[in-house]
């Protein structure tokens, strides 16, 4: 027998989660930008000479060409992209 999920249940679930996200800080979003913007320029060089091509394909794109290119890329750069 397989347990079922109750509409109410579900429904009570995606309120709570909802309820977390806007209830996160307000100095998280700056700093989230902040990380993005640093990391950004951190890649923006390496971006341009591995990724040129797929500068139009999205971040999912350059961030695996990034990963494809992890040797030639600048040490800040690396960084950025091994998530240190």
């Amino acid at each position: 027998m397989t347990p079922t999920i109750s509409l109410t249940s579900l429904v009570c679930a995606a309120a709570l989660a909802l309820m977390s996200l806007v209830s996160i800080p307000s100095f998280v979003a700056p700093a989230a930008a902040q990380d993005r913007a640093a990391q950004e320029k951190a890649c923006s060089r390496d971006v341009s000479r591995h990724c040129r091509k797929l500068m139009n394909d999205g971040d999912f794109a350059i961030q695996q060409c990034l990963l494809q290119n992890r040797e030639k890329l600048s040490p800040s750069c690396r960084k950025v992209v091994e998530g240190q």
